[in-house]
């Protein structure tokens, strides 16, 4: 058996994300589940770009502010103690809305652990 405890403060953050992402699989031996603590001021993204994946299923648990996520059947809005999910297929772009009042603060989950993310052939950013 084996029991962890992190310091979330004592990961370094993502060098190449726009939003402060910080990856604790490496830090938590994770071999089935990513999982990342995202931290975005007002007009940041959370996952980088339009995305979707063939067949990981990611989950988004909004701990402080309110998400925006934009899909090709509109905009969901997700607040404060609320989940959102992206079945594999379904295009998704999470983000901390321009004119947010605070930042968005995130725990992001997907499964399997499978580099199968695509851009959306939409998306021009």
């Amino acid at each position: 058996m084996s029991y962890h405890v992190v310091d979330i403060d004592s990961i370094a953050p993502h060098p190449d994300h726009e939003s402060d992402r910080r990856t604790l699989q490496g830090v938590l031996d994770l071999e089935h589940v990513g999982v990342s603590l995202y931290t975005a001021a007002p007009g940041e993204q959370v996952p980088q770009r339009y995305h979707y994946h063939d067949t990981q299923e990611e989950l988004f648990y909004v701990i402080a502010g309110r998400m925006s996520v934009e899909t090709p059947d509109g905009e969901y809005h997700v607040g404060e103690n609320e989940l959102f999910l992206a079945e594999p297929g379904a295009p998704h772009r999470a983000f901390n809305a321009d004119d947010a009042a605070e930042p968005l603060r995130v725990l992001a989950i997907g499964a399997p652990v499978v580099a199968d993310g695509h851009a959306y052939p939409d998306d021009d950013r």
